[in-house]
């Protein structure tokens, strides 16, 4: 028997999927709670941001499109992989994903952190010298 927060996040899930008609899946890894925040703060009533394990929005989507066949939203479900988030709107695209930008904040790398970008150094002395 599902909880009382399952039955509640998948009928919210799938009353944005019935309400917007379009769709951000968003890579939130590195994002802090305070990032998400202010996010969320600057979407708010153009877009709005949903959360949750890939299961289950997996779930939600497999059971809506049993009821719903042929619904663009068909395809979302393969590519959610990862720390993910959803981005629903009915706006325009390109203005919701410029509040996002806007909210990027540059951080420091962490111990065991994956860079985002492909990082190359080239063969040769360091500059360092070993201790005898």
């Amino acid at each position: 028997m599902p909880s009382e927060k399952k039955i509640e996040y998948f009928s919210r899930m799938e009353g944005m999927i019935e309400t917007y008609t379009k769709c951000f899946i968003v890579g939130v890894d590195n994002v802090g709670s305070h990032q998400m925040q202010q996010i969320r703060l600057a979407l708010r009533g153009e877009a709005e941001v949903l959360m949750g394990k890939n299961t289950m929005m997996r779930k939600v989507i497999a059971e809506f499109m049993k009821k719903n066949p042929g619904h663009p939203f068909e395809q979302i479900s393969a590519k959610l992989r990862g720390n993910v988030g959803l981005v629903f709107t009915n706006g325009d695209l390109g203005e919701v994903r410029t509040k996002i930008e806007e909210n990027r904040v540059p951080a420091p790398a962490r111990v065991g952190s994956i860079a985002p970008v492909e990082v190359i150094v080239p063969p040769g002395p360091t500059g360092e010298t070993l201790p005898a």
